[in-house]
């Protein structure tokens, strides 16, 4: 038995014979979990390698899922499969109330990865460019930390490895089938290429904006483009959508009320000399609030509809589907905000624990925080010697595998110490009213 452990059995017996108020930065038990991840650095690293080389799409994660029902076998951890399709979700701990969770994304993106080395994509135009195959592995350290120390545990302690994050809905899903129904709160990470490694960024309140699809077919009258006037050009007319789509923003929305309104698709036509008869448009809408998205969607449809009658033209629109559903606002719980900025300064030290602006990304992760207190937060990865990481979503996107211990560790502390937050509450709650008797 090393040291290490020594010290962590030496600090449970302090906590039963003193009481549960001692706290995780008390204890130091966050450095401790740091130093216990990076023990396990090689396996952390072989199984990231082992899902980025096999990258797999929302709700099509069978080898991932197998992966992770390998190694939480392996520890001796009892979980549920199939959730939400692909979806798995381990349990640690008394399994008695109270119930804490973590979240991980498991699915890739439809893209061919640009980076050549080792362990690269195998598998043509899929690529894990947005770091879950590092989240997946950080939520398994995680696992092995929370196991092998399962009697901090004060409650139980609810591992989700969530398919299809990216547009899919997978959190959706996982809410609907029931398995987080008495979860008390949620903890999230995403890896960030900016933030130096080690450093977590997060704010209380709103963090990322609610967002949606739309796509758009402008029907017209193809012809010879030698002779418009017998035509009736959707292109002409779905140029005009797209700017004044841009309006909406420019001079609809208040300045001091962020709002996005992106046409990222664009398609029609298929020779130099034909005008075609109908185009498609789409793209993506993101505000903060409620109120402004419901008017973004209003106007959006208002104005593709009015500007291709304008233009002779008929236009349908289409907005997000079951396949790719509307996302509400990322906003962090207040009482969790403080918990994280607590735990996070034990365990990766004051200085690299800063807070953040609003960013006009999105996450599903905010659906979980819809109907349980939930926070995410950016964990840092910035390689020093390479000076202009390429961001999430880039074909050139690689991950520095010096982060992983980091986020198991934080994902450990963060459920270790709310639980035993909250015997401690229910504690002196149960010690006041005895008092009061």
């Amino acid at each position: 038995m090393n040291l290490l452990k020594l010290k962590l059995i030496f600090v449970v017996c302090v906590i039963c014979v003193f009481g549960p108020q001692i706290s995780i930065g008390d204890t130091e038990i966050g450095n401790d979990f740091v130093k216990l991840a990076k023990e396990d650095m090689d396996w952390m690293v072989k199984i990231r390698r082992k899902i980025h080389e096999n990258p797999e799409l929302g709700y099509e994660e069978f080898e991932t899922s197998e992966v992770i029902r390998g190694e939480l076998e392996k520890l001796g951890i009892e979980y549920k499969h199939p959730v939400a399709g692909t979806g798995v979700i381990g349990y640690i701990g008394s399994g008695e109330p109270p119930f804490v969770a973590i979240r991980a994304d498991m699915d890739a993106l439809p893209m061919q990865e640009m980076v050549e080395w080792e362990h690269k994509s195998k598998v043509p135009g899929k690529m894990h460019a947005c770091g879950h195959d590092a989240h997946v592995t950080m939520l398994l350290g995680a696992a092995k930390i929370l196991k092998d120390h399962s009697h901090l545990l004060k409650g139980t302690v609810v591992l989700v490895f969530q398919p299809a994050e990216e547009g899919g809905g997978g959190a959706i899903r996982v809410v609907e089938s029931g398995v987080l129904e008495n979860v008390k709160a949620i903890f999230g990470l995403h890896v960030s290429p900016a933030l130096p490694l080690g450093q977590v960024s997060s704010r209380s309140g709103t963090l990322l904006a609610g967002s949606g699809f739309f796509e758009a077919v402008i029907t017209g009258k193809g012809g010879h483009a030698a002779i418009p006037q017998h035509s009736i050009d959707p292109i002409l007319a779905a140029s005009n959508i797209v700017v004044s789509l841009q309006h909406l923003v420019s001079r609809e929305a208040d300045p001091l009320d962020s709002q996005v309104v992106t046409v990222a698709k664009f398609q029609g036509g298929g020779a130099f000399n034909v005008i075609p008869d109908s185009v498609t448009i789409g793209g993506t809408f993101r505000a903060f609030t409620k109120e402004s998205f419901m008017q973004l969607k209003q106007r959006i449809e208002e104005v593709i509809i009015g500007q291709a009658i304008v233009q002779r033209c008929n236009a349908t629109v289409e907005f997000s589907s079951k396949d790719k559903p509307f996302f509400p606002a990322t906003i962090n719980d207040d009482g969790l905000h403080h918990h994280f900025q607590r735990v996070a300064g034990d365990v990766l030290g004051p200085a690299n624990v800063i807070s953040m602006l609003p960013l006009m990304g999105s996450e599903d992760f905010s659906v979980y925080q819809e109907v349980i207190p939930g926070y995410f937060y950016f964990l840092g990865m910035k390689n020093e010697s390479n000076r202009k990481p390429f961001s999430v979503h880039s074909p050139f996107f690689e991950v520095n595998e010096d982060i992983l211990p980091f986020g198991a560790a934080m994902h450990a502390s963060l459920v270790v110490s709310y639980l035993n937050q909250i015997q401690s509450s229910e504690t002196q709650m149960g010690k006041e009213h005895h008092d009061e008797l």
